[in-house]
């Protein structure tokens, strides 16, 4: 296993915050696609900037996207609930069942 290298998490970083909601949908599901890449750290600052992200989200698919990838990135181990506390400026009421489903995994621990 490669660990990602500082320039590519950095990268990965500034797309996260791009203007573009596609963009934001589409980094989110490369965060997927590499989970053994992270370190602990790289893991848990992902998840936690992918939460503050989601709480601001406009866009539903990006939304979905984002939650995915903190569900995923949790699966790892090195995502405590404290780093996606952030999620709980979400009105969940406002959200689709299966994105509040996640929400409500995602804090339950």
């Amino acid at each position: 296993m490669k660990l990602m290298r500082s320039h590519e998490f950095l990268a990965i970083l500034r797309m996260l915050l791009d203007a573009d909601p596609k963009v934001r949908e589409g980094v989110a599901d490369e965060i997927t696609d590499r989970l053994s890449s992270y370190a602990p750290a790289q893991a848990s600052a992902l998840a936690t900037l992918l939460a503050a992200t989601a709480v601001a989200e406009k866009d539903a698919a990006a939304l979905e996207a984002e939650l995915h990838a903190i569900l995923e990135l949790a699966s790892t181990g090195h995502v405590a609930v404290e780093h996606i506390s952030s999620l709980e400026e979400l009105n969940r009421d406002e959200l689709l069942p299966e994105l509040r489903e996640y929400v409500e995994d995602l804090l339950s621990g």
